[in-house]
């Protein structure tokens, strides 16, 4: 998340200001065959836009391999250009012709419901002085409205604001924004968290809003007062459930509709949403869930900071924090479907421990191997680079092997585990980490797995279905269950939803397995071996054709692409937290596959290139012996010889 000042002064106070780019003139453009391709390809780099300086932008991008050039003149998220968004569009409209010209692609970084006005106290027009009723409050009447103190972009002097979505003039002039950024040919818009404001100090507990707008809004939809009816933080309140629902709901369908806007001039165009809460109770609070927000959306770039280090970067990222990453990616690929997954994350912040071209490697390793895009930035600032020289390598490496991530990938695993969003929803802490230890001990078994949700329930094909503390299901899911059971074995673990007591073909493992191997690696990870709970791994049906013979400590995916089976290899043994960035080695490792895929591994290790290895074969069986990982790679079989480029 990055806020810059605003390049454009404030021309006037009247919000439906002339504009070069007004509603009535715009042309609806002809949608292309395939628009919006170039978003599972993406290198991407962030730079500042200013009236005079476009084509510095996309020279210093291509050269350094970036591919997704992300531009900032933020028009709603500043007071000045909210009201006159004039010279910015101008500059959007510059930024995006000659993106287009060297063969690139654009976006444009717009924020959610905040907006700052620069110098407020010497202006006598301010988003809290000319509307106070637009501001999102706490349940007390507290506005949220802002000063330096509460977050490193806002400036001295600076009013920082949070709008509630359900002011209609606020909301009407806001899509008008939309439409005429859209108008300038750029290729998408990037929407900077859009939240209810609960992530300041001082509102984390707050679950706002309720402004009159917000609060009228609710009780339209449910008959209850939120200042009154609800019990604010106790889940077991049907009000408060209500509630969260509502909140939930809401930014969904603000996303929605910013989107419907944006391609009702351009249909060709992308709309992202940046979002920094993953699968865990953050997103119920803020209310923007991703697992929602997906569908209504073409990509979400994802600033998922996991980890326990004082600065969530990379450098500080222990192995458990990397196994828990790769969780929470794997959860955002499975809700995505076939929409790609940016990761918008942050290598290093000065650790002196640390050099910034490992932390940058291990960061951009982890992301490729689990199918999400890269975007690493210094600090928290989402511009530049820790390393340019560190980064123009791992970009031309990867644009050198671009389908082998970009390209859709069938996972292999015919184990599933169940992602439920109404579960995490109402028992936030409980169903998540159960979920994320049972995907742990997959993970560090090498069990092959598929994350399964409630919208690909009914084309789930495995062998074995896990439910990890599933409390809340639908009529829908549990006719899909009862659908699945006959081919298909179910076991839940720790609570399930009573209704599934009629299940007769579900077996019930005592205890929650995930939740207990969850804290014992967190307590002392090397040490957390996941036959601590064989009866739990016993109980899957495999069935898999590839398997691996590794440490715990190297994280493999076996899935199929353009027809080929491949392995994404991801070590993270040795890693320390805060200290030590580079891998152990890990070596050895066996690959075991059907002999129909050929006698032939082709080798392509992280930031190197492709080696092949021939494999041993046993009957129907072939096995390949990779002698060292360092800290990754890709490795594939088939008859084609290599890979596409």
């Amino acid at each position: 998340m990055r806020k810059q000042p605003c390049s454009v002064s404030c021309a006037t106070a009247t919000l439906i200001a002339a504009t070069l780019f007004s509603t009535a003139s715009m042309t609806a453009q002809q949608p292309d065959k395939n628009p919006r391709a170039w978003m599972n390809d993406v290198r991407i780099g962030a730079y500042g836009l200013s009236p005079s300086n476009a084509a510095q932008i996309v020279q210093k991008a291509t050269s350094s391999g970036v591919y997704g050039i992300e531009v900032d003149n933020d028009i709603p998220g500043r007071y000045e250009s909210f009201v006159d968004p004039t010279a910015k569009l101008q500059a959007i409209q510059q930024v995006a012709k000659l993106a287009h010209e060297h063969g690139n692609h654009a976006f444009i970084y717009i924020a959610g419901f905040e907006c700052i006005t620069a110098n407020a106290a010497n202006s006598p027009h301010t988003m809290a002085k000319d509307h106070p009723d637009w501001l999102q409050r706490k349940r007390s009447g507290e506005p949220a409205m802002f000063t330096q103190n509460a977050a490193f972009w806002i400036r001295k002097g600076d009013e920082d604001v949070w709008v509630t979505p359900y002011s209609p003039e606020w909301r009407k002039i806001y899509m008008q924004r939309v439409r005429q950024i859209a108008a300038t040919g750029i290729d998408g818009i990037y929407v900077d968290i859009p939240y209810w404001m609960t992530h300041f100090t001082g509102w984390e507990t707050s679950w706002a809003s309720f402004d009159d707008y917000t609060v009228k809004a609710f009780r339209d939809r449910t008959g209850l007062n939120a200042k009154t009816d609800i019990n604010l933080g106790d889940f077991n309140d049907p009000g408060f459930r209500k509630w969260v629902d509502f909140r939930i709901q809401t930014i969904t369908d603000f996303m929605a509709e910013v989107r419907k806007n944006a391609v009702s001039v351009n249909p060709n165009i992308a709309v992202i949403p940046e979002i920094y809460p993953g699968i865990e109770e953050s997103a119920v609070r803020v209310g923007a869930d991703v697992y929602q927000l997906y569908p209504v959306v073409d990509a979400v770039a994802h600033e998922y900071e996991f980890g326990e280090g004082e600065d969530h970067t990379a450098a500080s990222r222990s192995q458990f924090d990397w196994f828990l990453y790769q969780v929470g990616m794997q959860s955002f690929r499975a809700f995505a479907g076939n929409k790609p997954t940016w990761m918008l994350n942050y290598s290093w912040d000065g650790n002196p421990r640390v050099t910034p071209s490992d932390a940058m490697k291990n960061l951009a390793m982890s992301e490729l191997m689990a199918g999400a895009n890269f975007w690493d930035a210094p600090g928290h600032s989402m511009a530049g680079s820790n390393d340019m020289a560190t980064r123009v390598e791992i970009f031309h490496w990867i644009a050198a092997n671009q389908s082998t991530f970009s390209s859709p990938r069938t996972p292999a695993g015919k184990v599933g585990v169940y992602f439920s969003d109404s579960t995490r929803n109402y028992y936030p802490g409980e169903f998540i980490q159960s979920y994320q230890g049972v995907l742990l001990l997959l993970l560090r078994s090498h069990i092959q797995f598929q994350i399964v949700t409630p919208r690909t329930l009914a084309s789930f094909h495995g062998t074995t279905l896990v439910l990890p503390d599933v409390r809340i299901l639908s009529p829908e899911e549990i006719h899909e269950l009862h659908n699945l059971s006959i081919s298909c074995k179910i076991i839940s673990t720790g609570n399930i939803d009573p209704r599934l007591a009629a299940l007769k073909e579900m077996v019930q493992i005592q205890g929650d397995p995930g939740g207990s191997y969850l804290a014992l690696a967190k307590k002392d990870f090397e040490s957390a071996f996941p036959d601590t709970q064989s009866q739990f791994l016993n109980s899957l049906v495999k069935d898999s054709d590839f398997s691996i013979d590794a440490s715990p400590d190297l994280v493999a995916y076996i899935a199929t692409v353009q027809n080929q089976t491949h392995w994404f290899l991801a070590n993270f043994k040795g890693l320390k937290q805060g200290a030590a960035t580079v891998p152990v080695p890990e070596k050895n490792v066996v690959l075991e596959a059907p002999l129909r895929g050929g006698t032939t591994l082709h080798f392509l290790p992280f930031l190197g290139t492709e080696v092949d290895l021939t494999g041993t074969v046993s009957g129907d069986r072939v096995k390949f012996t990779i002698p060292e990982i360092d800290r990754g790679a890709v490795a594939w079989t088939g008859h084609e010889g290599t890979a596409p480029k």
